[in-house]
């Protein structure tokens, strides 16, 4: 008996190492391991969470034999088994329902074209950035803000009483004082944090009246056209708040300098095409349309302003993120430009600037762009101009809670690394052609 009894504890060795056991949290372990091939059993969640989702059926292929006719219960006007179903014409309403409505196929809409136009809209993400963006518009890059600005910020005239308290105030709002919870979003305090800016740049409107001859537009759409070489491009969508003025900005480039852009090379990214990552349809509009009717008291474009967290669903790296300030700022001046001399190709005697603005809340960019030309179509002849000052930090860091690390407070509770030049700029840009 004893020995029956050895042998079968023997035998049974396997199947028992392959045991499950319960643990504490209500999960299944094994003794095989926990690389174990096998599948587990969860009891502690429902089945449905921890099935495999089933495929979805294919549909039926209905195959139509010429000369067969299927015996449907279409005349009978009600389900027969054994039937087929009838196939009844779509019910054509003498009306457009909205809800209902059904879109022609493409070759069949009027606005159809045979040769692609390639857009480039707020959702844009560039391969090349800011090399991209100067190809298609045909832009010489400088470095750095023009020297008209960098002196207007640097003169302590058009300082606003108390700056850095106030902006560092302002900060302060956005990121700790305008929420309910432990911090508010990044969205939620880069919008506080450009309007509370751009309300301490209105307040200087008594000492300098011209502020007054200004507006703010949000939402607005803008659709410029032009070609590059036998390609057709497009900057369409609604994106960022428009400042918007009754007069032009002044230019910053003169026009020997103008003439000497005639001899800069574009740079070229071969063999990356200059219109990856852009939208390519075939039912387009050339549309040439600043957002404004031709009446607005306010036709000049003056400065964009960007945000980096303004569409949650959309984010785009610092890079990507400036060749986009630049696309709809020359889209802007294109459109005026086409508004004000026509869609013919030339160079402008009095060249058009707009200037723009993003920021993630703490790093600015600053870009301001100079339409010298409409004519696009080759890479010879007379440049256009940009000016970039990227990546200028506001301030460093604004923590809730103070960072700890090895028992040692690294960054402190609070702000810290306030860069008053920063505003400077931001400051100088908005009192542009003010002054």
């Amino acid at each position: 008996m004893i020995m029956e009894t050895t042998q079968r504890l023997k035998s049974a060795a396997p199947l028992l190492s392959q045991i499950t056991l319960l643990n504490d949290c209500g999960q299944i372990s094994t003794h095989a391991g926990r690389n174990s091939s096998q599948a587990r059993r969860h009891f502690n969640v429902s089945a449905a969470l921890t099935a495999k989702v089933r495929p979805r059926p294919k549909p039926r292929a209905i195959v139509e034999i010429p000369g067969l006719e299927r015996v449907t219960y279409g005349e009978r006007m009600h389900y027969v088994p054994g039937l087929s179903k009838p196939v009844n014409p779509d019910w054509e309403r003498g009306f457009k329902d909205p809800n209902r409505y059904k879109s022609p196929p493409v070759h069949e809409m009027p606005l159809h074209k045979e040769k692609p136009c390639y857009i480039f809209n707020q959702r844009t993400n560039a391969l090349e950035g800011v090399r991209q963006a100067l190809w298609l518009t045909k832009t010489k890059l400088t470095s750095g803000l023009p020297p008209q600005l960098l002196a207007l910020a640097q003169n302590p005239t058009y300082q606003i009483p108390d700056q850095d308290e106030r902006v560092q105030n302002a900060i302060k709002h956005a990121r700790f004082w305008d929420t309910t919870e432990g911090r508010p979003k990044k969205e939620k305090y880069c919008y506080t944090l450009l309007n509370n800016l751009l309300h301490m740049c209105g307040s200087l409107q008594s000492s300098h009246p011209a502020l007054s001859k200004r507006i703010l537009a949000e939402k607005f759409t803008l659709a410029a056209s032009w070609k590059r070489g036998e390609d057709l491009f497009q900057v369409r969508g609604k994106n960022g708040l428009l400042l918007n003025s009754m007069t032009p900005l002044p230019n910053f480039a003169g026009k020997q300098e103008v003439a000497d852009t005639a001899d800069h090379v574009l740079e070229t990214f071969y063999p990356v095409s200059p219109a990856i990552d852009l939208q390519k349809v075939h039912v387009y509009k050339e549309d040439n349309y600043t957002g404004f009717r031709s009446d607005y008291p306010y036709p000049n474009a003056h400065t964009l302003f960007f945000l980096e967290a303004g569409d949650v669903s959309c984010k785009l790296y610092p890079d990507q993120l400036r060749a986009k300030m630049i696309m709809f700022s020359f889209g802007s001046a294109l459109a005026r430009a086409h508004t004000l001399y026509g869609t013919q190709l030339r160079v402008l005697d009095h060249p058009i600037t707009v200037q723009a603005v993003g920021n993630n809340g703490r790093v600015f960019q600053f870009v301001v762009f100079q339409l010298n030309t409409t004519d696009l179509h080759e890479d010879s002849g007379i440049k256009n101009q940009v000016w970039v000052d990227e990546d200028v930090l506001l301030y460093d860091f604004a923590k809730v809670q103070p960072l700890i690390k090895k028992k040692q407070v690294v960054v402190p509770a609070g702000l810290s690394g306030y860069n008053p030049e920063t505003f400077s700029k931001f400051l100088a840009l908005y009192l542009n052609g003010a002054v």
